[in-house]
Protein backbone atom coordinates (compact mmCIF):
# COMPACT_ATOMS: atom_id res chain seq x y z
CA UNK A 1 0.00 0.00 0.00
CA UNK A 2 1.34 3.43 -0.94
CA UNK A 3 0.48 6.24 1.48
CA UNK A 4 -0.06 9.91 0.73
CA UNK A 5 2.05 12.05 3.03
CA UNK A 6 0.54 14.76 5.21
CA UNK A 7 1.92 18.22 5.92
CA UNK A 8 3.67 16.85 9.02
CA UNK A 9 7.30 16.21 7.95
CA UNK A 10 7.84 13.75 10.80
CA UNK A 11 5.17 11.25 9.73
CA UNK A 12 6.04 8.37 7.41
CA UNK A 13 4.27 5.02 7.05
CA UNK A 14 5.68 1.74 8.27
CA UNK A 15 7.85 0.46 5.37
CA UNK A 16 6.61 -3.09 5.99
CA UNK A 17 3.28 -2.10 4.48
CA UNK A 18 4.74 -0.60 1.29
CA UNK A 19 4.88 -2.09 -2.18
CA UNK A 20 7.14 -5.06 -2.87
CA UNK A 21 9.56 -2.87 -4.82
CA UNK A 22 10.00 -0.54 -1.84
CA UNK A 23 7.66 2.31 -2.78
CA UNK A 24 5.89 3.41 0.41
CA UNK A 25 4.60 6.95 -0.03
CA UNK A 26 3.81 9.77 -2.43
CA UNK A 27 3.64 13.54 -2.06
CA UNK A 28 5.07 15.79 0.61
CA UNK A 29 8.03 18.06 0.01
CA UNK A 30 11.83 18.06 0.12
CA UNK A 31 12.24 20.23 3.21
CA UNK A 32 15.32 19.55 5.36
CA UNK A 33 13.18 18.34 8.26
CA UNK A 34 11.29 15.85 6.11
CA UNK A 35 14.46 14.60 4.42
CA UNK A 36 16.28 14.16 7.74
CA UNK A 37 13.35 12.21 9.20
CA UNK A 38 13.11 10.10 6.07
CA UNK A 39 16.77 9.08 5.99
CA UNK A 40 16.79 8.23 9.69
CA UNK A 41 14.15 5.64 8.84
CA UNK A 42 15.87 4.33 5.71
CA UNK A 43 13.52 6.23 3.40
CA UNK A 44 14.66 8.27 0.40
CA UNK A 45 12.99 10.27 -2.42
CA UNK A 46 13.42 9.13 -6.00
CA UNK A 47 11.26 10.08 -8.98
CA UNK A 48 11.63 11.03 -12.62
CA UNK A 49 11.11 14.77 -12.63
CA UNK A 50 10.18 14.77 -16.31
CA UNK A 51 7.48 12.15 -15.90
CA UNK A 52 5.72 13.31 -12.74
CA UNK A 53 5.31 16.27 -10.41
CA UNK A 54 4.84 14.45 -7.11
CA UNK A 55 7.67 12.97 -5.05
CA UNK A 56 7.92 9.21 -4.62
CA UNK A 57 9.41 7.85 -1.38
CA UNK A 58 11.14 4.47 -1.21
CA UNK A 59 12.26 2.11 1.53
CA UNK A 60 13.33 -1.36 0.32
CA UNK A 61 13.24 -3.96 3.08
CA UNK A 62 16.19 -5.72 1.47
CA UNK A 63 18.97 -3.18 1.91
CA UNK A 64 22.13 -3.04 -0.16
CA UNK A 65 25.00 -1.54 1.82
CA UNK A 66 28.75 -1.37 2.10
CA UNK A 67 30.41 -1.76 5.48
CA UNK A 68 33.42 0.60 5.31
CA UNK A 69 35.85 -2.03 6.60
CA UNK A 70 34.67 -4.44 3.90
CA UNK A 71 35.41 -2.15 0.96
CA UNK A 72 37.04 -4.22 -1.78
CA UNK A 73 40.02 -2.64 -3.50
CA UNK A 74 41.21 -4.60 -6.51
CA UNK A 75 44.91 -4.99 -7.24
CA UNK A 76 44.64 -2.68 -10.25
CA UNK A 77 42.82 -0.04 -8.21
CA UNK A 78 45.41 -0.25 -5.47
CA UNK A 79 48.15 0.26 -8.06
CA UNK A 80 46.31 3.28 -9.49
CA UNK A 81 45.86 4.84 -6.06
CA UNK A 82 49.51 4.27 -5.18
CA UNK A 83 50.62 6.17 -8.30
CA UNK A 84 49.24 9.37 -6.76
CA UNK A 85 47.78 10.33 -10.13
CA UNK A 86 44.71 11.64 -8.32
CA UNK A 87 44.10 13.34 -5.01
CA UNK A 88 40.85 13.33 -3.07
CA UNK A 89 39.09 15.96 -0.99
CA UNK A 90 35.96 16.22 1.13
CA UNK A 91 33.33 18.94 0.81
CA UNK A 92 35.36 21.38 -1.28
CA UNK A 93 32.74 21.86 -4.04
CA UNK A 94 29.49 20.12 -3.15
CA UNK A 95 27.36 22.14 -5.58
CA UNK A 96 29.63 21.33 -8.49
CA UNK A 97 29.62 17.62 -7.65
CA UNK A 98 25.84 17.40 -7.60
CA UNK A 99 25.62 19.30 -10.89
CA UNK A 100 28.08 16.88 -12.49
CA UNK A 101 26.11 13.93 -11.12
CA UNK A 102 22.99 15.37 -12.73
CA UNK A 103 24.45 16.06 -16.18
CA UNK A 104 27.33 13.64 -16.83
CA UNK A 105 26.75 11.56 -19.97
CA UNK A 106 23.57 13.61 -20.57
CA UNK A 107 21.82 11.98 -17.61
CA UNK A 108 19.46 14.92 -17.30
CA UNK A 109 18.21 14.41 -20.87
CA UNK A 110 17.22 10.78 -20.41
CA UNK A 111 13.89 9.24 -19.46
CA UNK A 112 13.78 8.69 -15.70
CA UNK A 113 16.23 11.49 -14.90
CA UNK A 114 15.70 12.26 -11.22
CA UNK A 115 18.19 14.99 -10.32
CA UNK A 116 16.04 17.95 -11.29
CA UNK A 117 16.28 21.46 -9.88
CA UNK A 118 14.08 20.70 -6.86
CA UNK A 119 16.20 17.71 -5.84
CA UNK A 120 19.48 19.52 -6.41
CA UNK A 121 18.38 22.55 -4.41
CA UNK A 122 17.13 20.34 -1.57
CA UNK A 123 20.46 18.53 -1.22
CA UNK A 124 22.43 21.74 -1.53
CA UNK A 125 20.42 23.05 1.41
CA UNK A 126 21.09 19.85 3.36
CA UNK A 127 24.79 20.39 2.71
CA UNK A 128 24.58 23.95 4.03
CA UNK A 129 23.01 22.50 7.18
CA UNK A 130 25.82 19.98 7.58
CA UNK A 131 23.65 16.99 6.65
CA UNK A 132 25.06 16.22 3.21
CA UNK A 133 28.62 15.72 2.02
CA UNK A 134 30.61 15.31 -1.15
CA UNK A 135 33.85 13.60 -2.10
CA UNK A 136 35.90 15.07 -4.95
CA UNK A 137 38.60 13.41 -7.01
CA UNK A 138 41.10 15.65 -8.81
CA UNK A 139 43.64 14.83 -11.49
CA UNK A 140 47.25 15.99 -11.50
CA UNK A 141 46.35 19.21 -13.29
CA UNK A 142 43.75 20.24 -10.72
CA UNK A 143 40.74 19.24 -12.82
CA UNK A 144 37.72 17.61 -11.23
CA UNK A 145 37.79 14.00 -12.42
CA UNK A 146 34.94 12.46 -10.45
CA UNK A 147 33.13 12.33 -7.15
CA UNK A 148 30.04 11.43 -5.19
CA UNK A 149 27.60 12.97 -2.75
CA UNK A 150 25.04 11.84 -0.21
CA UNK A 151 23.42 12.44 3.15
CA UNK A 152 25.56 12.03 6.26
CA UNK A 153 23.76 11.51 9.57
CA UNK A 154 25.67 10.21 12.57
CA UNK A 155 28.20 7.59 11.47
CA UNK A 156 26.17 6.60 8.41
CA UNK A 157 26.37 7.80 4.83
CA UNK A 158 23.45 7.52 2.43
CA UNK A 159 24.87 7.53 -1.07
CA UNK A 160 22.86 9.41 -3.65
CA UNK A 161 24.92 9.62 -6.83
CA UNK A 162 28.44 9.47 -8.22
CA UNK A 163 30.13 10.41 -11.47
CA UNK A 164 33.36 9.90 -13.39
CA UNK A 165 34.84 12.12 -16.05
CA UNK A 166 37.82 9.76 -16.32
CA UNK A 167 37.87 6.00 -15.74
CA UNK A 168 37.78 4.81 -12.10
CA UNK A 169 37.36 8.26 -10.55
CA UNK A 170 34.08 7.37 -8.83
CA UNK A 171 35.66 4.18 -7.46
CA UNK A 172 38.47 6.25 -5.95
CA UNK A 173 35.86 8.52 -4.36
CA UNK A 174 34.02 5.57 -2.82
CA UNK A 175 37.24 4.03 -1.49
CA UNK A 176 38.20 7.36 0.08
CA UNK A 177 34.76 7.62 1.69
CA UNK A 178 34.93 4.09 3.10
CA UNK A 179 38.45 4.55 4.47
CA UNK A 180 37.43 7.86 6.05
CA UNK A 181 34.47 6.17 7.76
CA UNK A 182 36.33 3.08 9.01
CA UNK A 183 37.33 4.39 12.47
CA UNK A 184 33.72 5.26 13.35
CA UNK A 185 31.93 2.28 11.79
CA UNK A 186 28.48 2.90 10.40
CA UNK A 187 27.31 1.89 6.94
CA UNK A 188 27.25 3.26 3.43
CA UNK A 189 23.70 2.87 2.15
CA UNK A 190 23.85 2.16 -1.60
CA UNK A 191 20.02 2.11 -1.95
CA UNK A 192 19.99 -0.33 -4.89
CA UNK A 193 22.36 -3.06 -6.01
CA UNK A 194 24.58 -2.50 -9.04
CA UNK A 195 27.35 -4.70 -10.39
CA UNK A 196 29.78 -1.82 -9.82
CA UNK A 197 28.92 -1.51 -6.12
CA UNK A 198 28.72 -5.26 -5.56
CA UNK A 199 32.24 -5.66 -6.92
CA UNK A 200 33.43 -3.18 -4.30
CA UNK A 201 32.00 -5.06 -1.34
CA UNK A 202 28.31 -4.23 -1.34
CA UNK A 203 26.00 -6.80 0.20
CA UNK A 204 22.42 -7.23 1.32
CA UNK A 205 21.15 -6.92 4.88
CA UNK A 206 17.64 -6.91 6.28
CA UNK A 207 15.77 -3.71 7.11
CA UNK A 208 15.82 -4.77 10.77
CA UNK A 209 19.62 -5.02 10.79
CA UNK A 210 19.85 -1.78 8.84
CA UNK A 211 17.73 0.07 11.41
CA UNK A 212 20.08 -0.94 14.22
CA UNK A 213 22.58 1.49 12.74
CA UNK A 214 19.94 4.24 12.67
CA UNK A 215 18.97 3.48 16.28
CA UNK A 216 22.61 3.71 17.35
CA UNK A 217 22.67 7.21 15.87
CA UNK A 218 19.43 8.16 17.66
CA UNK A 219 20.78 6.98 21.01
CA UNK A 220 24.01 8.92 20.47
Amino acid sequence: MVWRLTDDPTLFPDPHYGDEDGLIAIGGDLSPERLANAYCNGIFPWYGFKERDEILWWCPLDRFVIFPKEIHISHSMRQLINKDTFHTTLNTCFDRVIEECATVNLRDKKIGAWLGEDMKNAYKEMHRLGLAASVEVWDGKGNLAGGLYGINIGNNFFGESMFSLVPNASKIALIFLAETMQPDGGIIDCQFETAHLKSMGGRHISYEEYMKFMETHDEG
